[in-house]
């Protein structure tokens, strides 16, 4: 049916799909490099910074590269980090990992706690002022493709299909936005991205992508308690031997703290809970206390790349480039991505603005690839490569003590390993459910821990009901026949929205039961799934979370 729809065609010289740090600093370059060029960003949020999750302490040298004045221009950048705290973690206690042996790059000095949302926000004012033309609640659910198979635009804005996929009586098919280049700026996993990943190959010969989940809480504490500028950091406790990560404690200004969980997509135990670990988490004694008497105001939670320099894939296609998290670009050890996304932002849009200025279109902007691999980003992660495979093969430990070694021998331009590469996916780590214990996952309390539907409801989230769902199962009878016997379907477990559960009535088969309304998009599903079953695909414009200031 697709191919009789008549979409009305809009023409820009560059389409930017995704309102992040890494999209809206694209648009941001391209208007200061030539305020005559047209500019468009798409971004599937009901506003700006409605699905941007993020630690997040910023390394202010992304936007120092791309607006030297932030600070005078009001960004909403304001909270120093004073001091940075390493722990160790056990059930009861806790050992501080002293500072000195850090190698120098682990430094928080000079960086900002801050909510990537108000940031971004923030980004599209400038834009906005600049010229760019900026669509919010405008989900880009395809690709429009040239004659030569380059590609050309994106379909956006298309409303009011029936649940089963057909046109509705309010159907709108959507226009096709078409760029001589297009910025694919959606995050982790995005579906456009992955397409052209997949159309592409751009996985040839690099290392697979690795990730995690990050689920993330503000909480509102009592003043007595609260250092504004402190950072925590901690590792061990709950997730032990079951599954690699760690957690982040933020003092940002308001009496205000962000408190959140990494879970590493790659645990090989199918009865783990992320979500639970997250809430286990917050009974630490250390944690505990300092959250008693306060109260959680919002939740959130996303993947993150994590597979760093060895899993960038070729970052263009013909006239496409990916950009930020849809390349994967986080400093793993660091926990920071969006200073990368930034300067990826900026050197997309200045091969971009050169190649118009050549007359090209639709072709590779190699020059883009270039600058990333060679620049300050590719210096950025080539230092820190190989702590995430090491701490994925041979645990925390290793990571620790080889990790940071590496990393200090990388100081000076040297390095024990090399370039290690990950072994095999995420998904292909889990392992059977036979073969590992069950996990006793403690009841939420209500005070410090609460159940995941409680929780959803801090984060805004909302799906028209009448859409189609756009979590897609490539076979329907894979949750039932292969991943309920062989995995105790990980999928009720692995989300942290309770997008998926396994419905038991008495009398009748079991059934799977897919809750989209729920999806907090972060992409796990797609990930994770040992199947491989689970498409996410973008909903309708405007629906998912609405994040305040996350």
């Amino acid at each position: 049916m697709a191919q009789d729809i008549v979409r009305e065609e809009m023409e820009y010289d560059v389409v930017i799909v995704g309102a992040g740090p890494s999209g809206l600093s694209a648009a941001i370059r391209l208007k200061q490099l030539d305020s005559n060029l047209s500019v468009v960003v798409l971004e599937k949020g009901s506003e700006v910074g409605a699905h941007i999750l993020s630690g997040a302490v910023l390394d202010p040298s992304g936007l120092n590269a791309l607006i030297p004045d932030w600070k005078e221009r009001g960004a909403p950048i304001k909270t120093a980090v004073t001091e940075d705290n390493f722990y160790i973690l056990g059930p009861a206690g806790q050992i501080r990992i002293p500072n000195w042996p850090m190698p120098p790059l682990m430094n928080n000095h000079g960086n900002y706690i801050v909510s990537m949302a108000n940031v971004c926000r923030w980004m599209a004012q400038q834009a906005e002022a600049l010229g760019v033309e900026i669509f919010p609640g405008m989900s880009c659910s395809e690709l429009v493709y040239g004659a030569g198979g380059e590609v050309r635009g994106v379909v956006a804005g298309e409303f009011g299909k029936n649940p089963d996929g057909t046109p509705g009586p309010s159907y709108e098919p959507g226009l096709a936005l078409i760029g001589k280049y297009v910025f694919l700026s959606e995050g982790v996993r995005g579906s456009l991205s992955k397409e052209v990943i997949a159309k592409y190959d751009l996985y040839a010969g690099k290392t697979f992508q690795k990730y995690g989940l990050g689920m993330k809480e503000i909480w509102q504490i009592d003043p007595a308690k609260h250092h504004e500028g402190r950072v925590t950091h901690t590792m061990g406790w709950p997730l032990g031997k079951n599954a690699g990560g760690g957690s982040f404690i933020y003092h940002l200004e308001n009496n205000q703290v962000y408190i959140g969980l990494v879970v590493h997509l790659n645990y090989e135990n199918p009865h783990l809970y992320p979500y639970m670990e997250f809430q286990r988490f917050k009974h630490h004694p250390m944690v505990a206390d300092l959250l008693k008497g306060g109260k959680r105001v919002a939740y959130g939670a996303r993947a993150i790349s994590e597979g760093g320099w060895q899993s960038i894939p070729k970052m263009v296609a013909p006239g496409v480039a990916l950009l930020g998290c849809s390349a994967g670009l986080v400093n793993v050890p660091r926990i920071k991505g969006n200073h990368n996304a930034m300067l990826s932002g900026k050197a997309a849009a200045e091969a971009a603005y050169a190649a118009i200025r050549a007359g090209r279109r639709g072709d590779e902007l190699t020059d883009y690839e270039t600058e990333v691999r060679t620049g300050a980003v590719g210096h950025d992660l080539k230092k820190v490569r190989n702590v995430k495979p090491l701490w994925s093969n041979y645990g925390l430990m290793a990571s620790l003590l080889g990790g940071g070694l590496d990393m200090w021998l990388n100081t000076f331009g040297m390095t024990v390993f090399g370039t290690l590469k990950h072994k095999k996916t995420d998904a292909a780590h889990t392992g059977k459910a036979a073969d590992f214990p069950k996990i006793d996952y403690p009841k939420p309390d209500g005070v410090l821990s609460f159940d995941r539907l409680t929780n959803i409801a801090y984060s805004a989230t909302n799906h028209d009901p009448d859409q189609p769902a756009h979590l897609k199962l490539k076979d329907p009878n894979i949750p039932i026949l292969v991943n309920l016997p062989q995995y105790d379907e990980p999928a009720q477990r692995y989300c942290p929205a309770g997008v998926y559960e396994v419905v038991r009535e008495e009398g009748k088969d079991p059934r799977f039961q897919i809750n989209f309304q729920n999806c907090v998009h972060c992409k796990t599903c797609d990930i994770k799934d040992p199947s491989q079953n689970i498409t996410w695909t973008t909903p309708q414009g405007g629906g998912g979370p609405n994040y305040p200031n996350m």
